[in-house]
């Protein structure tokens, strides 16, 4: 024990220790480096971040390749011929997706070379609440820590055992090729995104959640009638899988609906796991709450050791790049400050790359019915909307939920042509507090899909009790002022 306590007496100093590189620890650096140069940067695995090495960025150029080619169903009506000759080259598609995947990842590297000389390309763990221990074994003293050292894809036991089938996303796009037949397990964002793009590109696609609340859907309604256009293009299955083991010819056996069925690979996206196992957490005494320290979900700072950190998809709260990155910016500000400041969360919004998309924004439905809350909803359908017809995308249903006393905005579910459109628009309109009158009293163009979105306005306005205006307008002088 002497031993160890002199040799943390001789450890390097800094001020500020950040664990990770990704999008979260790298906003922090940047954040630190404005106000000092005395910390340091570790991280021993991948570099490149999740969003542009395994996530966000390779998935959607993937997604493009496949709505491109699938778009060629809809050229006859059009009156363009000459679809039924066009090919796709999955292996083409995927070198392709690597390539713009490694233009984003260099993107990254770029901007760190001014501060290479504060990355230690090693693991490290925690040897007391201020000290860390490098794989090497060199021990840094830091004043502040800031972990954020990501996430790890689930991997179900029973499914371990036959990882030469198994690929997860942070395999996937390394793949020279993309299997015949292949089985999707989860309906989340990942899941679905990946799910009917790879069943575009032609590939043998079974798709397998638990459950109809995909891409994070909450609205009955809207699941319902989202599960059922999936299930019109895709073969998906609502009641999960087992793994029932490997065939004689090396074919890997799934139940699905009681069915036993075979598949080449199955590609496992139903969650990301934080990475802080190998952390040593554990020699800190840290109270834990479902595999995670308690902390502040506005300063980030943990309960038991406010000058540590937890920022990212480590924490679970929202794994998304631009709330890691918000989040790594407040641990990086007040973590070179004497005192934490509390920073007011972004409207929450979510995106699922589907054709069309899916978005949550704001309060989803079931949050509402949670808390008890008094709204309305107002509602459009996509089938039958103007410039949705133009576009030969009529497909969608979007619901909007507003307070019932006073008309504000508070949250909608939707699945839409141009969705991620919308879904942004609305977050605005709710970050500014603005009531469904008020966003009615904005321009709408026409034809454009956002046409939709005032139909839906205009069925949630005819359910308050007071309107704030008459004509959709604004009286002269009545103009609100923010």
């Amino acid at each position: 024990m002497q031993q160890i306590k002199q040799s943390v007496e001789n450890s390097q100093k800094v001020k500020i220790a950040i664990i990770g590189a990704g999008t979260a620890g790298l906003s922090a650096r940047r954040e630190v480096s404005k106000l000092t140069d005395d910390y340091l940067v570790f991280d021993g695995g991948d570099m490149g971040t999740t969003c542009a090495r395994v996530g966000c960025m390779p998935s959607k150029v993937l997604i493009q390749a496949a709505n491109d080619f699938a778009r060629r169903k809809t050229f006859v009506s059009e009156g363009i011929h000459g679809a039924e000759h066009l090919s796709i080259n999955t292996k083409e598609v995927m070198g392709f997706v690597r390539q713009l995947r490694d233009r984003f990842v260099r993107g990254v590297f770029s901007d760190m070379d001014d501060w290479q000389d504060k990355l230690v390309r090693e693991y490290v763990e925690f040897v007391d609440a201020n000290t860390l221990k490098t794989a090497s074994g060199k021990l840094i003293h830091a004043e502040k820590v800031i972990i954020a050292t990501g996430s790890t894809p689930i991997i179900p036991g029973p499914w371990r055992a036959h990882n030469e089938h198994i690929i997860t996303t942070d395999q996937f796009f390394e793949l020279d090729n993309i299997p015949e037949k292949l089985v999707v397990i989860g309906l989340g964002v990942i899941g679905i995104e990946l799910g009917q793009a790879i069943a575009r590109l032609g590939a043998d696609v079974t798709l397998v959640g638990l459950g109809k609340s995909i891409g994070g859907l909450t609205d009955p309604e809207i699941q319902s009638y989202v599960a059922d256009k999936f299930s019109q293009e895709l073969n998906i299955s609502y009641e999960g899988a087992d793994i029932v083991g490997v065939s004689e010819d090396n074919k890997l056996m799934v139940n699905i609906d009681g069915e036993i069925k075979l598949f080449d690979k199955a590609l496992l996206a139903i969650g990301r796991a934080p990475n802080l196992t190998q952390l040593g957490l554990d020699k800190l005494g840290i109270k834990m709450d479902r595999g995670l320290p308690n902390f502040s979900s506005t300063t980030f700072q943990l309960d038991s050791y406010p000058h540590i950190y937890l920022v990212g998809d480590t924490n679970g709260e929202r794994p998304l790049l631009h709330e890691a990155a918000d989040q790594g910016r407040i641990a990086g500000f007040n973590a070179v400050r004497d005192q934490n400041q509390c920073f007011a969360k972004r409207v929450s919004l979510g995106i699922t790359f589907s054709d069309p998309n899916i978005a949550t924004v704001g309060m989803r439905y079931q949050q509402l019915v949670d808390a008890n809350s008094e709204f309305v909803t107002g509602k459009v359908s996509f089938e039958g909307q103007g410039r949705s017809i133009v576009k030969s995308k009529e497909q969608g249903l979007l619901h909007l939920y507003a307070r019932a006393s006073d008309g504000k905005l508070l949250g909608a579910e939707l699945q839409a042509p141009e969705g991620e459109h919308l879904a942004h628009l609305l977050s605005w309109a709710i970050a500014n507090r603005m009531s469904v009158d008020e966003i009615l009293a904005m321009p709408f163009y026409h034809p454009v899909v956002e046409e939709g979105v005032r139909t839906a306005l205009r069925d949630a306005s005819s359910q308050l009790a007071v309107k704030e205006h008459d004509l959709e307008l604004f009286r002269c002088g009545d103009t609100p002022i923010r």
